[in-house]
Order: structure tokens, then sequence, then C-alpha cells
């Protein structure tokens, strides 16, 4: 058994490289017992990388890991491919306890053909239940909840408020941050910054930081300013007493001699004066310079909706689909008018991307119809980010031919941060997350009626999620969406259709709304509450911005800061 509070890692003086590229720099910390940490970070910022060398898959440049002994590590990959193989006779009865749980009553009864046909959303289950039932003492989770239904998602936060050892999470997913870390390592040109709280008091304590940082770096040039200008000033001077010194004056030629020197005197003590101050300001900066605060980049998408449609754009009329004899669903009846952000609810297996294939016209009714607009013009983004031909660019895969089609096309990917030595790359060699930014742009060059999104959140990171979401609410047109990011699901759509007792209806309520009955009685009670603390943080933020660190109301102002955060983390449980 663990003893509290017992270091299990512990990290020094990590770097690492790859081409020449720094990923991770000076990187020290330690995971104590019981540890909850959110790993987060923009795509490429070394996430992953840090979670290989901590498991041993990889080796530092230089540095250390130390970890305690014998410690048996649970280790979820963002990349899951399970076979039926993989599960051995002495876990398989733990194991298929697991995936009850989860939602998958029969996955003991699955033969190899079954395996080899799993949904996403079924392989992570499977391998959730596979490190759950092989008994660790530290978990690394690398995007648990890709694909993952909200029952997975509950269970998933569940058994972590039971585990007894460290765990270390790698989420772009902020509400199941929200509910189960409480610490924040972030990962940011190669370096690591460190936050307590969930991700939401991360959020603020960043902002209040970087206002922090800006007010000082503002003061710092400031004074910069100032000494430069008092150095000007006495080059001036200088300069002025050097000429004096060098005229020709009238009189006894012992006065024009003293006058000289008296000039010569003052020009010297301008130009040490000069100097003592640059060496001033030198060593003040050598020693606590603040560099200029880097503002994120804002990701910006666009998007262009193709005309204007009639209202009811899509209908089902007792519509069915099974495989093999077993329905997936039936007698479903619901529809869509245009304008409309559906959001698609239901269990892994449930039939939500049959129903998009169906929409899409690549799958077949098994009964009833489904009746879509003559003139729609859809756009489908899919969870497989592998469809991309491995050996082209993006910008070969993204088949333009016209040159300011290409131009807007490297300004969408730069948008996306895929930055211009990745456009050359061929698209084998990119992450999931790169890959998912060149399946948006090829969405984002278009102009569509219809937006149907299959996880289109997951491998993006929280900058590229915030701003995804910010754009869609701007689109004119209808946007059905699948995804297992409830803070992007609740943002987004305000119906749903819901896949239950192997029917398809369409419910009038937001997903927060439906999943969450009894918690909205009181929601709008303290939506108010949470509305007046936002604001007061707000204006503490700015006036926090606008006064001197060491004035003695930065500190009362930062007690304050600290109280609403407080409060506004119990109101948001």
């Amino acid at each position: 058994m663990l003893t509290n509070q017992k270091v299990i890692v512990k990290v020094t003086d990590l770097d690492k490289s790859f081409q020449l590229r720094k990923v991770l720099e000076n990187i020290d910390f330690e995971i104590k017992n019981g540890d909850r940490i959110g790993l987060v970070g923009s795509n490429g910022s070394g996430k992953t990388t840090l979670a290989k060398l901590l498991l041993g898959k990889l080796d530092p440049d230089k540095g250390k890991v130390e970890m305690a002994d014998h410690i048996k590590i649970g280790f979820l990959s963002q990349s899951i491919d399970y076979e039926i193989s993989q599960f051995t006779s002495h876990t398989r009865e733990d194991i298929f306890q697991f995936t009850k749980e989860l939602g998958l009553n029969k996955a003991y009864d699955w033969n190899k053909e079954r395996m080899l046909n799993l949904s996403g959303g079924e392989k992570l289950k499977l391998a959730l239940s596979h490190i759950w039932a092989s008994k660790p003492e530290f978990l690394i989770l690398d995007e648990p909840t890709n694909h993952l239904d909200f029952k997975g998602i509950n269970w998933l936060v569940s058994e972590l408020g039971e585990f007894k050892g460290p765990v270390l999470i790698i989420s772009h997913d902020r509400h199941f941050l929200d509910q189960t870390v409480n610490q924040i390592f972030e990962l940011e040109n190669s370096k690591i910054q460190f936050y307590n709280g969930n991700y939401s008091d991360y959020i603020l304590e960043k902002q209040r930081r970087l206002e922090s940082k800006k007010h000082a770096y503002q003061v710092q040039q400031r004074h910069i300013e100032s000494v430069e200008s008092q150095m000007q000033q006495l080059k001036s001077w200088s300069e002025k007493a050097h000429r004096d010194s060098t005229k020709k004056g009238t009189g006894p030629s012992k006065r024009q001699f003293g006058i000289k020197e008296y000039h010569r005197a003052k020009a010297k003590k301008r130009d040490s004066q000069i100097k003592s101050k640059m060496k001033r300001l030198e060593s003040e900066l050598a020693k606590s310079k603040i560099e200029k605060p880097i503002e994120e980049a804002e990701v910006k998408f666009q998007f262009d909706a193709h005309g204007k449609r009639g209202k009811r754009i899509i209908e089902a009329k007792n519509l069915a689909k099974g495989f093999d004899s077993q329905p997936l669903f039936q007698r479903s009846h619901f529809y869509i008018n245009y304008g409309e952000r559906i959001g698609l609810l239901g269990e892994n297996g449930c039939g939500k991307t049959t129903l998009i294939r169906m929409i899409l016209g690549e799958e077949t009714c098994s009964d009833g119809e489904i009746w879509k607009s003559e003139s729609l013009k859809i756009a489908y983004l899919s969870q497989d980010v592998n469809d991309l031909p491995a050996d082209q660019t993006p910008l070969e895969a993204l088949g333009l031919t016209d040159r300011e089609d290409i131009f807007r096309a490297r300004t969408m990917l730069a948008n996306l941060g895929l930055k211009e030595q990745h456009i050359m790359k061929p698209i084998g060699t990119l992450s999931l997350g790169e890959r998912t930014r060149v399946k948006l742009t090829d969405l984002l060059m278009k102009a569509y009626d219809v937006l149907i999104l299959d996880e289109p959140t997951n491998h993006l990171d929280l900058p590229s999620r915030e701003q995804l979401e910010k754009t869609l609410s701007e689109f004119k047109g209808s946007i059905i969406a699948v995804s297992h990011d409830y803070y992007f699901l609740n943002k987004l759509c305000d119906r749903l259709l819901v896949f239950e007792e192997q029917r398809v209806k369409r419910v009038e309520k937001k997903p927060e709304e439906y999943l969450h009955p009894k918690s909205n009685k009181n929601a709008e009670s303290s939506k108010e509450e949470l509305l007046i603390i936002e604001n007061k943080i707000a204006n503490i933020l700015g006036q926090l911005s606008m006064i001197d660190q060491k004035d003695p109301q930065y500190l009362v102002l930062d007690q304050e800061f600290k109280l609403l955060l407080k409060q506004k983390k119990e109101l948001t449980k």
C-alpha cells in the first residue's frame, strides 16, 4: 500500500529535442501519491513526449526521471487499437466486470470478427477495462474522453475519485478536467508552469498572471524610457559642452583657456553620468528583466453559409436500421430545420455514426425513409483522421490549383497553428491534431448549408476548441454534432436527437437540461449569483493590472480575488 504524500516521480532538469527543435527544456517537478494533475498545452507542446519520458519509452537528452520502485503504471495511449489476443485468460473475468460497468454488456461474447469492427468508443472502453483490471498504482491517461460517451465519462470520473494513487491526465476536455484534477501543469514554449486548482481555476489564474506580467512589463518599459530620456538629455548637454570647449573666444588667452577647461570638465562629467546610468540600467535588466508577455495566438475560423433554404431541410419517417437482424434503432421520427444546432446523444454503439452515414446517403434504411432538401450542400467532418493520403502534403491533399485558393488555404492552416514547415511535410508524418487541422481547412474552404461534425474537437488543443465554438455560433446554416466534449456540445447545441430504447427522438432541450434535469432547478438561481461574481473578478483583474505589486492595495485586492475564486468554484461544483 502506497503511503500518502510519498514522492512517486521526480523529474530533474529534463531536456528533449527533435530535429533541432527544443520540445522540453529544464523541466523540474515531483508527482506525489494522491496527486491529481491535468497536463495541458497546445498541440505539439510536448505533452505526449513528456508522458513517454515518464514511462521510459523515450530517453531524455539531458536530466533524469526517477520513479519509485515497483510502481505499476496504467497507461492509456491517445491512439488505441486493442485486439482480442491482448486479453489474457487470467484477466478476462476482471476485464469483463469493467466492460459491463461501462455499458458493453456482451463483450465476453464478441468473436474475433466483432473485435475487428469496434467503434472508437468501444475500443476505448476495452482499453480502460484492461487498465483497471491490471490494478495499477499510478495512472497516465492521454486524452481518455476522446470517443467516450457520457456514461463512460461518468464511470471514469467516479473511478478516478476512488483511485488512491497519483493520476496524470493529458486532456483538452475542460469539463472532465474540472471534475477530476486539482493541479494543472502547463507546457508552453518548451517550459512548464504550475497552477493549483482545476481547469477553470487555471484559466482565471493564468489571466491574472498575464495581466500582472503585462503591468510589470509596462512599468519596466516606462522606467527604461525615463532613463533613456535622461541619457538623451545628458548626451545633448555633453555635446554642447564639447562644442563650447572648442569655441574660439575673445579676450585674454588665459581666460579663454579657463573657459575651455570648464566646458571640457563639464562634458567629461556628462559622459561619465551617461555611462553610469547605462551601466545601472544594464545591471537592473540583467538581474530582473521582464520579457514582453506573449499573447496566445488567436485561432481564426471562417464559414460561409451557401444561400438560404426552406425551413425544414431533413425529415425522418418511421426510420429503422439494423445489421444481421440486430436493430440499432426503429420506428423513429424526427426533423431538422434550417439554422438549428442539433446534438446527437447516445451510448457508444447506439448508431450515431450510422445515422450520419444515412443522412449522407452512404447507408441505406432498413425501413422508413430520410428526406433531404434537394439543393442541400452538406459538409462532413469524420472522427477518422487517418483517411487522408499519407504520402501527400496538406496542400496536395486539399487538391487546390487556383493561386488565390492556395493562398487562402495557407492562411487558414497557419491560423489553425499548422506552420509552414508542416505544410510541406507528408501527412503521414503529422500528429493527429495536425491532421484534424487539414480536414478542418478543407471544410472551411467551401460554402455549406449543413455541417455534420463527428467528434470535431478530438485532437484539437484548447485555444482551437474555444475559437471553433465561437465561429460555429456565428454559422448561419444547420449543425449536426456528435461530441463527448460536454462544454463544446452544451455551448453549441440547443436541441437534441437522443438514441434510447432503440429509437431516435427529437428533444427540445440543451444537453445540460437533458443530462442533469435535477440540477437545472437550482441553475437559474445560481446563474445570477455566478454572473455577479464573474463581474467582480473581471473588475479586480482590471484594478490589479493598473497598480504596482508593492502597493499595499495590491495585496488586499489579491486576497479578495482568491476569495471570489473560491466562491465561484463552490457555485460551479
